[in-house]
């Protein structure tokens, strides 16, 4: 993946590989097309507690060891969430206390996002994040950098009672996902908080039936940044094995770059990275690693003037997977969605609350049931006509504009509920829509570009709505 100089080793250590320009530059350009994947580790997450900047799974450990009665002075120093939790159950304390209990202690505190998380999250170009902790900081960090704070980003958890996989193939993703791959936080025991739990994990991830296949598809054949993980030395060996499904020694297009603290000092790894895995790289220092990436990328986006906003197309911002309040409901054919997407953005860019529905999933009554609801709440009602829909004669968006047609029989005469609007050609006389649609004026904008005109409208009508 990256061409390294070799440092000198030191003190008989195993020479590392680092970074020169030219390994810089081909990890920008991988990043740019999409073909790196950043696995996140808690050496990412060191959190401002009252006690100063620590680490926060060395002080959920501190504050687990109260709330479960642990004694610390029999516990190695200085110690570890895992010994934490291994004393207690030696003690005979019931298991699924301590999950319950570390979560009730996250719960009640209010970390910001560490600043490493949030320059990842400032890197567009990653769009398929996974984490090996089960805390909620990187979907915060995403979500705050890339959506405002609304919670967009897509989070799924691995558990071996419970195999989620990526819902959609990575290139039909309309939003960035973490994928918690050690679980996520519960009070139920479904994640990692000891050497225990790693290894039901890490054997269930191997099980033929309980392997999340679209994941590790994606692990396979991209690069792959590990981040802060400070896995043991085997475990690093495995994981690298099974993210890449063959031997680390076969010749292979893609690597991965190993950034931490305590990789680096482990002379038997590095030796057998070096003599086994020639596409492994190592960094040493999580936190180190994400700035200089960060400020690489940023420096290349301004370079490369796509940094201005100015100079930029709007930007697509997925909707909320619940309507907000008085959005402009938009309905389309799916076919059209590429339009659909470009219209959200131009109107997002206005100002103007919108939502539909992304997921297009058009079957089961609780489905129904949630866009009849939605579309009887909806500020405004956007069909959005087109070629395809002259093609569909029967389709789920059919429906959504008989319930909108349904809605309008309650609205006063003259008042403005429904905004159609055409992206193409089609003969507005042709349109295969109700006739309520053709009885107020169709707005075309082409391939799903806002036009000034029609943003201010909406932005007038919403702003009426309001007062």
């Amino acid at each position: 993946m990256i061409h390294p100089h070799l440092d000198a080793p030191l003190g008989g250590m195993p020479a590392l590989p680092s970074f020169d320009e030219d390994a810089w530059e081909d990890l920008l350009n991988y990043i740019e097309e999409k073909r790196v994947i950043p696995i996140v580790g808690p050496e990412l997450l060191r959190v401002e507690t009252d006690s100063g900047s620590r680490l926060l799974y060395d002080w959920l450990a501190e504050k687990l060891a109260a709330r479960l009665a642990v004694d610390v002075r029999a516990l190695p120093q200085p110690y570890t969430l895992n010994d934490v939790v291994c004393w207690f159950l030696a003690a005979r304390g019931r298991r699924e206390e301590a999950y319950t209990r570390a979560r009730t202690i996250l719960r009640e505190t209010n970390f910001m996002p560490p600043l490493a998380l949030r320059q990842l999250a400032q890197i567009a170009d990653f769009d398929l994040f996974v984490t090996t902790t089960f805390d909620p900081l990187l979907e915060q960090a995403l979500n705050a950098e890339r959506f405002g704070g609304s919670p967009t980003t897509e989070v799924i958890a691995y558990s071996p009672n419970r195999v989620a996989d990526l819902t959609v193939a990575r290139e039909q993703q309309q939003r960035p996902v973490i994928y918690h791959l050690l679980g996520r936080l519960s009070a139920s025991p479904t994640y990692v908080i000891s050497d225990e739990d790693t290894l039901e994990f890490v054997c269930a991830l191997q099980s033929e039936h309980l392997t999340p296949e679209k994941l590790f598809h994606e692990l396979e054949h991209n690069h792959l940044l590990l981040i802060g993980s400070n896995f043991s030395n085997w475990l690093a060996r495995l994981f690298l094995r099974m993210a890449k499904r063959r031997r680390l020694s076969d010749p292979r297009d893609v690597g991965e770059v190993v950034a931490d603290s305590q990789s680096p000092q482990d002379r038997r790894l590095m030796t057998f990275l070096q003599q086994v895995s020639v596409r492994t790289r190592i960094f040493s220092g999580a936190e180190k690693f994400v700035a200089e990436l960060h400020q690489r990328w940023m420096a290349r986006r301004g370079r490369d003037g796509v940094a201005s906003t100015a100079a930029q197309p709007q930007r697509f911002l997925p909707p909320q997977r619940e309507m907000p309040d008085n959005a402009v409901f938009i309905s389309y054919a799916r076919e059209d969605l590429p339009a659909v997407q470009k219209l959200k953005a131009g109107l997002d860019a206005a100002g103007i609350t919108t939502w539909f529905d992304l997921d297009r999933l058009e079957s089961g009554d609780d489905y129904d049931r949630k866009i009849r609801q939605n579309i009887a709440r909806c500020a405004f009602f956007v069909p959005v006509i087109s070629a395809t829909t002259q093609r569909r004669l029967e389709a789920y968006f059919r429906r959504e504009w008989s319930y909108a047609v349904d809605r309008s029989r309650n609205i006063a005469e003259g008042a403005v509920f429904m905004l159609p609007v055409c992206i193409d050609a089609t003969s507005e006389a042709d349109a295969i829509v109700p006739e309520k649609f053709k009885a107020v004026h169709i707005t075309r904008l082409a391939g799903g570009e806002v036009t000034a005109e029609f943003a201010r409208r909406l932005q007038e009508l919403t702003a009426a709505k309001r007062t």
